[in-house]
């Protein structure tokens, strides 16, 4: 059996609000409380196939596009996301093994991961953390792998991993990657020992593994010496996509929560939904939660049509999830107040606590927010500075229009580095003007169409020239961070600030791609999304409080509220979802 798409898993899971359900929140919680791993979910999912959701064809899987997978696994994680972890932490060793593995070793990844198994990614180490190249766990010339590696998903549990050791002594090409079928390592060479626990996510296994005087056998070594870390630096961009799912999937129930709450806890004789400060409080959220999802489905969308940009897109995308899902929670949390802190009892079963943890372990798992922000900084120059080219109509067509089928993925065309233009950002002010004539015809038109659309319009339109004007001034900003004098801070303040822009820029180019069908439960062409959106990312690029944005974040709380009242994902194309909404009364 193989799971086609995201309602498919939803009705194999059933409700997620029925306490007897062992794939629902209360489960969930349980498992929670005694630090347990899912692996009666993980063995269901399992059943279903949707650990192939990730593999490619040629390996026996069932990937089709990263859209559909992104979605499938949120819809899985909303529940608990947990089983991101305990499903898909192989995907980075696979997509190693795609880039420069033998014939054989992709054949033996294959074998076990098609069987449910897992193959452990291992590549940081306890004293080094994100400083890659201070790494010392070593690969002699005779082929000896000695040292400890740290945090290795799935570590305790996994049949084969992917190793990146010291084979030379600087720089990036003195590490190279070797892969060891662990069913195969003698006694006393190889101990797996659990990682420190966490806080949230608990129960997920992360394990050492601690080398002492292994014997790497022939063939064991992928590609060439001294590509190890080229490779991991790449994978990795295919996994920040995975772990967006991730922190959208507790967005999700998170808001959903929050939403439930307020449509039914009154104070006076007004609920708490139609409250003015816990209202302002849900309209952030739900601004914050459309424009995770709007940065999600276009990076997992363009990572087919330009891979190439993905040394700088990937990060960016998870920077904007990341933090506008931290934000989403802890403002869902203000209005739920004292039952945000509940282990157990009413309104989620002590669901939203775990959350809270959750979130905050997804956001740092596969780097730290200063090393992801790092990792691209020093490219974004090269991206604004320079004369923007022209964008490919055809490529973005492809990208941000939802009903466009997108080309086949290649991890070959990965790159270290982002060479030339943004895609999105060069064509930004086209699509601009082009928005802005459209929602200025609206506007004239709407004294005899539709009477509503003019005072949408005119919110909608000054955001999206203070964007226009915003990425304009990206090559200045750059050029000050590294001028005599500057900031030591001012780049990686710039890339922080490009990653809001960036997601801005999609935000236009998707609402302009996709006029003529409906986004977030909306009409088709309803621009009130896309200036809620286009308010909270602007808000958080000049480093404001949302809060400020009002009345403009506004309309995606309507969306959310009707969206919910639906029983659909709060994305951009709704999946209709097993229901676990509380009856209003």
């Amino acid at each position: 059996m193989s799971v086609r798409d995201a309602e498919e898993l939803e009705a194999l899971l059933g409700d997620p609000g029925d306490d007897a359900n062992p794939y629902g929140f209360a489960a969930a919680v349980g498992r929670d409380e005694r630090d347990a791993f899912p692996a009666e979910f993980c063995a269901e999912l399992a059943r279903a196939g949707f650990h192939l959701n990730y593999l490619p064809k040629e390996w026996g899987g069932t990937f089709e596009a990263f859209d559909r997978s992104l979605t499938l696994v949120r819809s899985a994680a909303r529940r608990d996301v947990n089983i991101m972890p305990g499903t898909m932490f192989s995907i980075i060793a696979a997509t190693c093994l795609q880039l420069h593995g033998s014939v054989e070793q992709q054949q033996l990844a294959a074998e076990v991961l098609r069987g449910g198994g897992a193959v452990g990614f291992a590549l940081t180490e306890s004293a080094h953390g994100s400083d890659l190249l201070a790494n010392e766990v070593a690969l002699s010339a005779d082929g000896v792998l000695d040292g400890e590696k740290w945090m290795v998903g799935l570590g305790l549990r996994c049949e084969a991993v992917y190793v990146v050791a010291r084979t030379g002594a600087r720089g990036p090409g003195a590490f190279s990657a070797v892969l060891l079928d662990l069913r195969d390592v003698p006694a006393g060479q190889l101990e797996r020992l659990p990682a420190a626990a966490t806080n949230g996510m608990r129960g997920i296994d992360l394990a050492r593994l601690r080398f002492t005087g292994l014997r790497v056998p022939d063939g064991a070594r992928v590609g060439r010496e001294g590509e190890g870390l080229e490779a991991a630096v790449k994978a990795q961009q295919a996994v920040r996509l995975m772990s967006m799912a991730g922190s959208l999937g507790i967005a999700d129930s998170a808001v959903r929560i929050a939403l439930d709450f307020a449509a039914v806890r009154k104070v006076g004789r007004a609920v708490l939904a139609s409250s003015p400060w816990p209202r302002r409080e849900l309209s952030v959220a739900a601004a914050a939660l459309l424009a995770a999802d709007v940065s999600a489905l276009t990076a997992a969308r363009g990572v087919h049509v330009v891979p190439e940009a993905f040394s700088v897109w990937a990060p960016a995308a998870k920077h904007v999830v990341a933090e506008s899902c931290e934000e989403l929670v802890r403002r869902a949390g203000a209005v739920l107040a004292t039952r945000s802190v509940l282990r157990e009892g009413e309104g989620g079963a002590g669901l939203f606590q775990k959350l809270q943890r959750d979130t905050a372990v997804v956001r740092v798992i596969d780097a730290s927010t200063l090393a992801n922000l790092k990792s691209y900084a020093g490219q974004v120059p090269t991206l604004t500075e320079g004369g923007a080219a022209a964008a490919d109509p055809g490529a973005l067509s492809a990208l941000f229009a939802l009903d466009a089928a997108l080309p086949a993925y290649e991890p070959g065309r990965l790159d270290m580095f982002a060479r030339g233009a943004d895609p999105v950002l060069a064509a930004l002010p086209e699509a601009a003007a082009e928005v802005s004539a459209a929602l200025a015809a609206d506007a004239s038109a709407a004294p005899v169409a539709a009477p509503v659309a003019a005072p949408v319009a005119a919110p909608v339109a000054a955001p999206v020239e203070e964007l226009a004007t915003a990425v304009a001034g990206l090559g200045g900003l750059t050029r000050a961070a590294r001028g005599p004098g500057a900031d030591p801070n001012a780049l990686v303040d710039a890339a922080e600030r490009y990653a809001w822009l960036h997601a801005a820029g999609c935000a236009v180019h998707l609402w302009r791609a996709n006029r003529d069908r409906s986004l977030y439960g909306t009409e088709p062409g309803s621009a009130g999304w896309l200036g809620a959106v286009l308010g909270y990312l602007l808000a958080r690029a000049d480093g404001t409080d949302p809060r400020r944005r009002g009345a403009v974040l506004e309309p995606a709380l309507d969306a959310a509220l009707a969206l919910r009242e639906s029983g659909l994902l709060f994305t951009a194309l709704p999946v209709r979802l097993a229901t676990n909404r509380r009856e209003e009364s």
